[in-house]
């Protein structure tokens, strides 16, 4: 069973002044656990067995699937997709527009230990917390892991598999262990073709100029 969750919540992107928790229209499963201080825009669903945490804050008109994993003050931006299993580990920041697949992880700790030299158990004090931050419109393919510290650029596509070590530009298509760039994208989601000197959406008809530096940007119409 699926239940509406009363509340409100003053949206702005990814930066929001939150009055209440969750938002009259947001629609949460009744075996969802949302932290009492975490916060769910208008219209976003979260689904069976998803857990998000404290301070989490997730925007208006997003999917949560069944058994996601939103970690605390993780940052997530309005109408996006994540689907089932995924994991949105502390330090993460979705802008408007992510689409992340299913079983997806977001890491955070460069030098993963469960004890200290002493044998101690780690506790927070006792790492350093780094984060991926996913840029608008940009696409992580299922059973991806993107390793933090980390940057995927807008509309950028992470192919389903991949193992993500390093940023990735705007536009960039990348897939492998470790991914590698294998070429471009527009916003449709489909491969950018050479037109002389630029590239093309075939979908769009969006153009598409490369800077001498390797990056990729939209044409200005006209």
């Amino acid at each position: 069973m699926v239940v509406a969750v009363r509340g409100e919540l003053a949206l702005g992107a990814c930066s929001r002044t939150i009055s209440r928790v969750i938002s009259p229209t947001a629609v949460v499963a009744d075996s969802a656990q949302v932290d009492d201080s975490a916060a769910v825009g208008p219209g976003t669903r979260v689904w069976d067995l998803t857990h998000v945490r404290e301070g989490a804050v997730v925007g208006a008109d997003c999917t949560i699937g069944r058994g996601v994993f939103v970690g605390a003050d993780v940052r997530i931006g309005d109408r996006c997709k994540i689907q089932n299993s995924a994991l949105v580990y502390e330090g993460t920041t979705l802008e408007d527009g992510v689409f992340v697949g299913p079983a997806v992880v977001f890491t955070n700790d460069e030098y993963p230990r469960a004890v200290n030299t002493d044998g101690s158990l780690k506790s927070a004090a006792d790492w350093t917390l780094v984060g991926v931050h996913v840029e608008t419109g940009a696409s992580i393919g299922a059973r991806a892991v993107v390793v933090a510290p980390c940057r995927i650029g807008r509309w950028a596509l992470v192919a389903a598999g991949s193992v993500v070590t390093r940023d990735v530009p705007d536009f960039a298509v990348v897939a492998g262990v470790p991914a590698r760039q294998r070429g471009w994208v527009g916003r449709a989601g489909r491969p950018l073709v050479p037109d002389g000197e630029e590239y093309r959406c075939t979908v769009t008809g969006q153009r598409y100029a490369a800077a001498p530096d390797g990056s990729l940007a939209e044409r200005s119409a006209g």
